[in-house]
């Protein structure tokens, strides 16, 4: 279950759980890219401060395509660093930025 709020310690999802279009996002991360969408890789707020607070424009949003879904869906990947395709950390959120988890390998 997703936990709402500040992400919480231990809130984690191997990479290997999730679904294969996250996973090819997070490869496309690591790549620089291609990324499919106009906003993949612009700044995230974290105005709801669920994720660790750092300096604006740390973290980095992008999409992760919902089969059948008419836009960018609500599924997405934040990671945060100063290097885009060598990010600190990534979290997953399947619910537009409700609930993160931590990815990890």
């Amino acid at each position: 279950m997703f936990a709402k709020g500040p992400i919480e310690q231990g809130a984690t999802v191997a990479l290997a759980e999730l679904p294969r279009e996250a996973r090819a996002t997070e490869i496309a991360i690591r790549s620089g890219g291609p990324f499919h969408y106009s906003k993949d890789g612009a700044v995230f707020g974290n105005r709801e401060r669920r994720l660790p607070n750092k300096t604006r424009g740390y973290y980095r949003e992008y999409t992760v395509p919902t089969p059948g879904a008419p836009d960018r869906g609500a599924r997405r990947i934040v990671c945060g660093g100063h290097q885009p395709s060598a990010p600190d950390a990534c979290y997953y959120t399947a619910d537009h930025y409700t609930s993160f988890r931590r990815i990890v390998d």
